[in-house]
């Protein structure tokens, strides 16, 4: 049976080297190389002369500000480089830090910050590094363009060289004083056959040159890789004190509604038994034994608190016996398997069980699953934990689902939490958590 291809089947089917040099990327590529070189001599000259500046005046009150000013000038000099690498060269870099004033305060308190900044002090470099850079890779860029296009369309433009008469009476091109000109049929065709190399070549040379560049970008104009850090952990707090205010409500909200709600009202009953004690003994019995059945109720309450809280079995046995008893709770059969050499430290240990707790509850809720597994060991520095079963999936993190908030927690102590469950099943998540004995 033949096949119809259209025009963008026929375009992909094409050898990469014949579709390079008419892709988009390396037009771009291309033109961010050529835009770079204006861009960074402007940056390059204004930065030595504002910091030459501040250093010369070093030794007066303005020497100071000066600098600080330079290096927050070449803070705007990266931003305008990361929104270009963004829209020519597809790198997402994501923007410093703010500067922080300093104790001081006020306009001391910003030049400061500034200058004690390593970020700013890294854009300046960019600013006198790339300049060099960018002349090179200007030349080469337009070296190979410009040689390559003329050499393979030379036959479209040869005519604007005067013709004149050679030996013989030839018609030959050229301006009748060099004795090598390009003028038979097989030199233009040798010609033009150059060109087509040099047009092959030039887009992986300007991909190359532009690699150098994304470099440059990323390596000194990116956030540092401690500044990251330490705004992951900021937000690894939050997310830890807004969990840890959250199951506070949840304890607060379940005393007050469970065993408080119903500890009060056998108080009020034990008390009305008391009042009827003399006076119809038998009424007071039964009520007794109403009371009798509301401690029950109430201790069964307090021990589901306390298992919420931390299960006691996990303290004394750990997470092989309080998997084992989670599953044992599970509307579905659950198959438990834990190897674990040692135990992890006590924190690890209770975010494995409650992560397998909440997916286990899950499975019960929303996957119309017949069995499920569950596994644990270790590899590594890592502790692994996986909950599959054979519902009818779809289960997506991004859904806003409790399994956004089961990531946040993970992710806040360094876990990761991976989600596979397509539609139709079978689901299987898999955290992992690093490992502290």
């Amino acid at each position: 049976m033949a096949l119809a291809y259209g025009p963008e089947t026929r375009h992909h089917r094409l050898p990469a080297a014949l579709r390079a040099p008419f892709e988009a990327r390396t037009w771009r590529e291309f033109g961010y190389l050529l835009i770079g070189l204006p861009l960074s001599v402007f940056y390059f000259a204004l930065s030595i002369a504002m910091v030459s500046l501040g250093a010369g005046l070093v030794v007066t009150f303005l020497g100071i500000p000066v600098l600080a000013a330079a290096l927050a000038m070449c803070r705007g000099f990266g931003m305008v480089e990361r929104a270009r690498a963004r829209g020519l060269l597809g790198v997402e870099i994501a923007d410093p830090s703010p500067v922080r004033s300093r104790s001081a305060g006020g306009l001391m308190g910003w030049v400061g910050g500034v200058l004690k900044s390593g970020e700013s002090w890294r854009h300046f470099l960019y600013a006198v590094l790339h300049m060099p850079w960018a002349v090179f890779a200007f030349s080469v860029a337009v070296v190979f363009w410009t040689y390559g296009w003329g050499l393979l369309t030379y036959p479209l433009w040869r005519w604007v060289f005067p013709v004149y008469a050679g030996v013989d009476g030839l018609q030959l091109y050229g301006d009748g004083t060099h004795d090598f000109y390009l003028d038979s049929p097989v030199e233009i065709a040798v010609t033009s056959l150059f060109g087509l190399f040099f047009v092959l070549v030039t887009p992986w040379v300007v991909r190359a040159l532009a690699a150098v560049d994304r470099l440059l970008v990323t390596g000194l104009l990116s956030p540092s890789r401690l500044a990251t850090r330490v705004s992951e952990l900021e937000s690894d707090r939050g997310v830890v004190v807004d969990t840890a205010a959250a199951d506070l409500r949840r304890i607060e909200r379940d005393l007050h509604d469970g065993a408080q709600a119903r500890l009060v009202a056998l108080a009020m009953d034990l008390g009305l038994a008391k009042e009827k004690m003399t006076e119809d003994p038998q009424a007071a019995a039964r009520m007794v034994d109403e009371a009798h059945g509301e401690v029950k109720t109430a201790l069964q309450e307090l021990r589901d608190l306390a298992r919420g809280i931390h299960p006691a079995v996990l303290t004394d046995r750990g997470l092989d016996a309080a998997l084992s008893a989670v599953a044992s709770r599970c509307t579905v059969p659950v198959e438990v398997d834990v190897d674990l050499p040692t135990r992890p430290a006590p924190a690890i240990e209770g975010i494995a069980y409650f992560t397998v707790s909440e997916l286990l509850q899950n499975v019960s809720k929303h996957s119309r699953a017949s069995r499920a597994t569950v596994d644990v060991w270790r590899v590594e520095d890592r502790l692994m934990l996986q909950v599959t079963d054979n519902g009818r999936g779809g289960a997506d993190i991004s859904a806003g689902s409790g399994l956004a908030g089961l990531t946040e927690r993970l992710d806040a102590v360094d876990g990761i939490l991976a989600v596979h469950s397509p539609a139709g099943g079978p689901t299987t998540i898999t955290a992992e958590l690093p490992w502290r004995g």
